[in-house]
């Protein structure tokens, strides 16, 4: 019986898979598609299709929500996926309702969408980066004394570390495309100098991706070398199970992924400071999550430029 309800579960996993990039790939294209009417001075088309788009966005949200609770194990992610699906209806709600202020954010993510779904479904850039952080992980670990070797993952690419018993790899998600891919969106989705734009892109995506190899790291030692073994921590997950399977929700879950909302937000304000463009969709999204008016360039004492000045 276990083996059939475990069967089962993978099989629904794989459907979802499935669904959710579908609906993914609908919510990137209702919203590029409304940025471009928007460019082109045809907002009253703009607003019905990233409404659409909106509704779409959050099935999206809703789909992704057994991926991070069966697959990923995620109690933090699961949570977040769960609430988006009423933040994304509201905010079509709100943005048909006659906020166009709002086809900011959806233009926003579109190109965050459009970015990460490149990386998603081009195979070469795809290994690419897979096996780049891998390597670079290795040569971490290799500096803290430690060195695992590399060899082919059950993905197929080469990004697996052997540690004796116990082996942990790379995944697309390890690469820090989904941080890249939200703060670059954000800031190519401005209106605001192309040089400051490019040189923010680049500053961002050089600290995500820093940062992200050093979480590698410290998950990919943490893990199998079992740095939270201790009752204490199996109390905490409720994992009664072996050494390592503990310390990989200590260190990936809790620790990494606790971090990873504060480092996000530092990321943010280092985003305004190098495109205040960045104000205004931010802006917006706190109107939809409070109810409430923010005036962002007063708060940062940050001026919106857009004149090319620094």
């Amino acid at each position: 019986m276990g083996s059939t309800v475990f069967f089962t579960i993978s099989e629904f996993l794989q459907g979802v898979s499935d669904l959710y990039l579908y609906l993914a790939i609908l919510t990137v294209g209702a919203f590029l598609l409304a940025a471009i009417l928007e460019l082109t001075d045809r907002v009253s088309i703009a607003v019905p299709i990233a409404g659409v788009g909106w509704v779409i966005f959050g099935l999206f949200w809703l789909s992704m929500f057994p991926y991070y609770y069966y697959d990923v194990q995620s109690p933090l992610q699961a949570v977040l996926s769960f609430a988006g699906v009423p933040i994304a209806w509201y905010t079509g709600y709100v943005l048909a309702s006659g906020r166009t202020t709002l086809l900011s954010v959806s233009r926003a993510i579109s190109i965050m969408g459009l970015i990460y779904l490149t990386a998603t479904a081009v195979d070469p850039l795809r290994i690419l980066l897979i096996e780049t952080v891998a390597v670079k992980t290795h040569f971490g670990m290799e500096l803290l004394g430690y060195s695992p070797g590399i060899t082919e993952g059950p993905n197929g690419y080469m990004s697996r570390f052997d540690f004796d018993g116990y082996t942990t790899y790379i995944v697309l998600a390890c690469t820090g495309i989904g941080s890249i891919s939200v703060f670059a969106g954000l800031i190519a989705s401005v209106s605001a100098p192309l040089k400051r734009k490019v040189v923010g892109i680049a500053v961002v995506t050089t600290v995500i991706w820093a940062l992200n190899l050093l979480r590698n790291i410290f998950i990919g030692l943490a893990s199998p070398l079992g740095w939270f073994d201790y009752s204490i921590f199996h109390t905490i997950t409720g994992i009664f199970a072996e050494g390592v399977r503990t310390s990989y929700f200590i260190s990936h879950h809790l620790i990494s992924q606790s971090l990873s909302v504060g480092v996000l937000l530092l990321i943010t304000l280092f985003t305004v400071r190098l495109v205040p463009e960045t104000l205004e969709p931010l802006e917006e999204a706190l109107y939809v999550l409070t109810g409430n008016e923010y005036d962002l360039e007063d708060a940062f004492g940050q001026p919106i430029r857009t004149d090319g000045g620094d």
